[in-house]
């Protein structure tokens, strides 16, 4: 039971973030936003208050620790789009490690010990083995995923140095929306592939996309793991609890343990939106693997982490739900 406790969440108006907020509210936290804005929405703030800030301004910082006091920190904030990273790397690096130092220099500061990390599979790079477990080597292949493997570094750092217990969660292809319909994914650009499908089928988008149909997979597209955006926010309440309760921290992949090619995804779009759309064949992508799966048995083991929102047509039909409330 969490006693009331107070977490902080930096990112907390975005997708994951206010996601996470909810499941916090509902096992008994208060959820305090930490945001600017930038990428997050306002009206997705609903489970506590909003504290609006910068992650880089060392004040804003101070003083939503000052006045919440919280408990812990569960850190979102950050720039995810992989190809304006490599347009546009020192943006990514500007926000996503120093504002991470600025964050924990003011924990250090105001005596808070918890974090938990929104860290990413980006960190893999190109994996040599699949599944991928977390004993797998960091290779990173572009800059978001280098300051993501960078701020996993600093997090070790200061766990030795200053004491900090931190929990770093490599996340894979965070999808769907919340069942209940009061959030779902707003990126602005979206780049993810099942919105990317379902604005296709919706008429928002003349086309779908699709890169390369010609790898080594059964049906030749991308096998890739999706994980239910209301279980990934479970997966950051049980890390939280973790170290509350003074377990150890550590890196954790959250996923299904399983894989979906694209043009299942795209079946499955088809038949629960009834939808025809126009699909258009690109080549690869630079830097695309043909598969990527987590292995997740150290969440299993450690965080009692089971996925159970995540198989795909529940994904798509929450998704779905979602872009076609909000199309009315």
């Amino acid at each position: 039971m969490s006693d009331d406790k107070i977490i902080l969440v930096t990112g907390g108006a975005g997708y994951i973030g206010s996601h996470t907020c909810k499941a916090l509210s509902r096992a008994g936290y208060t959820p305090v936003v930490f945001d600017n804005l930038s990428k997050g929405h306002e009206h997705a703030v609903k489970w506590g208050p909003l504290h609006k800030g910068d992650i880089r301004n060392k004040d804003d910082v101070d003083a939503a620790f000052a006045e919440y006091k919280p408990d812990a920190v569960i850190h979102f904030a950050g720039l995810i789009e992989v190809g304006e990273s490599v347009q546009n790397p020192a943006i990514y690096y500007d926000n996503n490690v120093t504002g991470t130092l600025v964050l924990l220099d003011s924990m250090v500061v105001h005596g808070i010990k918890n974090i938990v990390f929104s860290s990413t599979a980006a960190v893999y790079g190109v994996p040599e083995n699949v599944p991928i477990d977390e004993t797998a080597p960091i290779n990173p292949i572009n800059p978001y995923g280098h300051t993501k493997a960078a701020i996993e570094a600093v997090l070790r750092d200061y766990g030795h140095a200053y004491g900090l217990n931190t929990c770093a969660l490599r996340y894979f292809n965070a999808c769907g929306a919340d069942p209940d319909g009061e959030i779902g994914e707003e990126h602005e650009p979206e780049t993810h592939l099942i919105p990317r499908i379902l604005f296709a089928a919706l008429g928002d988008a003349p086309e779908f996309q699709m890169f390369g149909d010609d790898y080594p997979t059964a049906d030749g597209t991308c096998v890739r793991d999706y994980v239910h955006v209301s279980d990934l926010a479970k997966g950051h309440v049980l890390a939280i609890e973790r170290l509350l309760n003074n377990g150890e921290g550590g890196a954790y992949n959250l996923g299904l343990g399983q894989g979906y090619s694209i043009k299942q995804v795209l079946d499955t779009v088809k038949t629960i939106t009834g939808a025809d759309f126009r699909i258009v064949k690109k080549d690869r992508r630079p830097g695309d693997p043909p598969v990527l799966i987590a292995n997740v048995d150290r969440a299993k083991s450690d965080l009692s982490f089971v996925p159970e929102q995540s198989d795909l047509e529940n994904i798509v039909k929450t998704a779905w739900n979602f872009y076609k409330n909000r199309h009315k």
